[in-house]
C-alpha cells in the first residue's frame, strides 16, 4: 500500500484541484478552460454520465458531445501515467499551457464514508474523499450545479462550489433594466447643455461625468416630468440623448395595439427600431412581453414587409428532451408548448366579428413557423424575427446557440422572467437570459427593457403582489 501511495503524482499546495460533476460539463461544455492555472479532474462516473446521454438531437446531448470532444482534445494521446499526472491545458493560440485536466479513477474502497453507492452522485462523494485522504494537504473543490449534492459533500467534509464562470451580476438586483428613473426634473442635474435638430429629431449632448457611470447605449432616460430620451452615443466624455416625446411613445401601435404604460411605450419602440437588431424583454407574468412581441412581429412582417417570417420558439424542460413520436408535424407538435403565442394573438383580434377566422387569416398570411430548440442548431435564419419565449431556462451557452443562428436581416426577440425558472441547475444569476442582457448592454443594435406592473388584470395584478 505504501508503494501505491508513493507511485502516485505529488499534487501541489499551490494551486487547488476542482473536481467537475457532469451537470457543470452540460451547462458548460467549455467550463474546462476557465480554471486558469489549477487542476482539473473528471470523475470517471462524469464521463459514464456524459456518455449516457450524449446520443440524440436533444439540446442536452449536443452539449455532452462536445464536453467529450473537448476532453479528448486536451489529453490527446497522452498515456495513463501522463493522465493521472495531468495533462497541460492549452488555450487557443497562447503558446504556453496553463493549468492540466486528468480523470479521477473510481475506487471501491470501504468505509470512506457512509455514503450508499447507489447513486451516481454518491459514488463521485466517495472518490473525491478517497483521493483526499491519498492527497493530503491538497485543497480539493466540488463544482457542481446540484445544490443538494453540494449540501451532501459539504456533509462529509468536501469543500463546494456553484459554477460561478458566466454569472455576471451578483445580485440580480443589479441587472441592466434598460431605463434610469431620476427623480424630480431630470434637468435640474445637468449644468450645461448642447441641443441640435436633426430631420424633425431633437438630440441632446450632455457631459457624461454628470449621469454616472451606468450608462449604456439605447438605454432609456425617464423622469417625473415626463421627460423621455434614449441614449444614441456615448464619448469618452460625453453622452448623446435623442429625445422623444412621452405622448407619442404611448400613442405608438403595432396591429392595432398601443401600449398601456411608459414601460410598454419603450419596449415598443425598440421592437420596431429597424437599426436594432436583439430586444430583451424581462418582466413579471402579464407585464406584457409576449404580446408586444407578437404585435410587433406581425406589424413588420405583414405591414412593412421587413421580415420574411416569424419563427417562434421557447425552452421547457421537455422541448429539451424530446418533442415526442406522436404523428403529427413539428409545427403540431410544438403548438402546445406554444399556447402563449396563439393566445395572445387571439387577443389581438378579441374584438373582431370573428376571432378565428382573423387568426386563421393572419396565420395564413403571415409566415409562422413553430420551431423546437433541437432543431434550430445548426440553422441558419434569413430574414427572419425570431421570437425566444421563456429564456430564463436557457443557458448561457445555449443563448449563444440560439442567436447566432440569426442571419442576414434577421432581429431577435427574447422573453423571459427570472422569477419563474424551471430548470434545476439554473438561478437568476446564472440564467443565460441575465447573461446575455449583461454582454448586449454595449451592443450598439440592441436594446432591453425590464417591464413593470401587471395590466393583464385586477386579479393577475393582485395575486402577483400577494402570492
Amino acid at each position: 500500500m505504501g508503494n501505491a501511495l508513493e507511485a502516485r503524482p505529488i499534487i501541489s499546495t499551490q494551486t487547488t484541484t476542482y473536481i467537475l460533476d457532469s451537470n457543470v460539463l452540460i451547462h458548460d461544455p467549455n467550463s474546462i478552460l476557465n480554471f486558469e492555472e489549477h487542476q482539473v479532474l473528471i470523475p470517471m462516473t462524469v464521463l459514464e454520465e456524459l456518455d449516457k446521454l450524449k446520443n440524440g438531437k436533444q439540446t442536452i446531448a449536443a452539449d455532452c458531445r462536445q464536453a467529450i470532444r473537448l476532453i479528448d482534445q486536451i489529453l490527446g494521446t497522452a498515456s495513463p501515467a501522463e493522465i493521472e499526472a495531468g495533462v497541460p491545458i492549452r488555450r487557443g493560440n497562447k503558446s504556453e499551457p496553463q493549468g492540466t485536466l486528468s480523470i479521477l479513477s473510481s475506487h471501491h474502497v470501504e468505509n470512506i464514508t457512509t455514503l450508499p453507492t447507489s447513486n451516481n452522485d454518491n459514488r463521485i462523494i466517495n472518490d473525491i474523499c478517497h483521493f483526499q485522504e491519498t492527497h493530503p494537504g491538497a485543497p480539493v473543490i466540488l463544482v457542481t450545479k446540484d445544490i443538494n449534492m453540494r449540501l451532501k459533500a459539504r456533509g462529509c467534509g468536501i469543500p463546494t462550489e456553484d459554477y460561478h464562470s458566466d454569472q455576471l451580476v451578483s445580485d440580480i438586483g443589479l441587472l441592466n433594466k434598460g431605463y434610469r428613473l431620476f427623480e424630480g426634473n431630470f434637468w435640474d442635474r445637468v449644468s450645461q447643455v448642447q441641443t441640435e435638430q436633426l430631420e424633425g429629431v431633437t438630440y441632446h449632448r450632455l457631459l457624461k461625468e454628470e449621469l454616472g457611470d451606468d450608462i449604456y447605449l439605447n438605454q432609456f432616460f425617464l423622469d417625473d416630468t415626463g421627460f423621455v430620451a434614449r441614449v444614441n452615443a456615448i464619448t469618452q466624455d460625453e453622452v448623446q440623448l435623442q429625445h422623444y416625446c412621452r405622448e407619442t411613445l404611448m400613442g405608438q401601435e403595432a396591429w392595432g395595439l398601443q401600449p398601456l404604460d411608459i414601460y410598454q411605450a419603450m419596449a415598443l419602440n425598440l421592437l420596431l427600431d429597424p437599426d436594432i437588431h436583439l430586444v430583451n424583454l424581462t418582466g413579471a407574468a402579464g407585464s406584457g412581453k409576449t404580446i408586444l412581441a407578437l404585435a410587433a412581429a406581425i406589424e413588420m412582417t405583414v405591414a412593412t414587409k421587413q421580415f420574411r417570417r416569424i419563427i417562434a420558439t421557447r425552452s421547457t424542460r421537455g422541448l429539451d428532451e424530446d418533442i415526442g413520436y406522436l404523428p403529427g408535424t413539428e409545427a403540431e407538435k410544438m403548438e402546445p408548448w406554444l399556447g402563449a403565442i396563439t393566445d395572445n394573438l387571439e387577443a389581438l383580434h378579441c374584438d373582431d366579428e370573428s376571432t378565428n377566422s382573423s387568426v386563421d387569416y393572419i396565420l395564413k398570411q403571415v409566415p409562422l413557423h413553430f420551431k423546437s430548440l433541437n432543431y434550430i442548431r445548426g440553422r441558419s435564419f434569413q430574414q427572419s424575427l425570431i421570437i425566444i419565449d421563456e429564456c430564463q431556462n436557457l443557458t448561457p451557452h445555449q443563448i449563444k446557440t440560439i442567436i447566432t443562428r440569426a442571419g442576414s436581416g434577421s432581429k431577435v426577440i427574447c422573453l423571459g422572467n427570472l422569477a419563474q425558472i424551471d430548470t434545476p441547475y439554473l438561478a437568476p444569476t446564472s440564467s443565460g437570459l441575465t447573461y446575455m442582457t449583461e454582454r448586449f448592454k454595449n451592443f450598439p443594435h440592441g436594446g432591453a427593457i425590464q417591464l413593470q406592473g401587471v395590466p393583464r388584470s385586477p386579479l393577475a395584478a393582485y395575486a402577483e403582489e400577494n402570492l
